[in-house]
């Protein structure tokens, strides 16, 4: 068994300062808890509520950006606090890119893995006809997404890139409103707002985006 707790406790890095960067990290978190238990023993199929079927971890931190847009540190006053740089959602976006990009070909139908492999080998002959990618639609593979609770500019970011309507982000959006941001722990208020809802059905597959330190994406299927 293992008991995976994700937590967030704005108590120990509260900010007393007067610098703006660090100031921002004080309004956006929100303290918040969640644990799951997991097993991999076959007697348990039959009592859990879930099927982890893929788990995926990018971890981009070895360039510069990635590293420096969230940062803790002292102020010029020797106030401990957390700074965030303007590239946060730059460095998101094109971490969350990279994780799908491994996650796509695990859970897509072949008629969209096809149709996104036609559109790259015509970017690379024909680069002034095709402007963009075929992004594939990932509704077909996923009934239900929960992005992590970032912020406004996260979720508006994903729901674009993944071509997504506004329910299947009411979960995230409905969790930032009412919890704030509450770090790895927001996707799974997310997944109890999907089952309160009563959205959850037998056989749904659930794709949760977290980002932070580090971005996962793990992908659930209801058993």
């Amino acid at each position: 068994y293992a008991l995976v707790v994700s937590t967030e406790n704005i108590t120990y890095n509260i900010y007393a300062g007067d610098n703006r960067s660090m100031m921002v990290s004080n309004c956006l978190f929100r303290v918040g808890g969640a644990a799951i238990l997991l097993s991999n023993k076959p007697r348990d199929r039959r009592r859990s509520k879930y099927e982890l079927v893929h788990t995926v971890r990018t971890h981009t931190g070895a360039d510069d950006k990635s590293f420096r847009c969230v940062q803790q540190g002292d102020d010029e006053n020797g106030k401990t606090g957390v700074s965030l740089s303007k590239d946060i959602t730059d460095v998101a976006g094109r971490t969350v890119k990279k994780n799908i990009a491994t996650l796509g070909p695990l859970i897509l139908p072949l008629s969209e893995k096809l149709l996104f492999f036609v559109t790259f080998m015509g970017k690379k002959l024909f680069k002034d006809k095709i402007k963009h990618y075929y992004v594939p639609d990932f509704k077909l593979a996923i009934d239900h997404f929960c992005i992590h609770a970032g912020g406004k500019a996260v979720i508006d970011v994903l729901e674009k890139n993944l071509g997504l309507a506004p329910i299947d982000v009411e979960a995230s959006r409905s969790t930032l409103h009412r919890f704030g941001n509450t770090s790895s722990s927001s996707i799974w208020y997310e997944l109890a707002y999907i089952e309160a809802k009563g959205r959850m059905k037998k056989g749904n597959k659930v794709w949760q985006i977290a980002l932070g330190s580090l971005s996962v994406t793990v992908q659930f299927g209801w058993l």
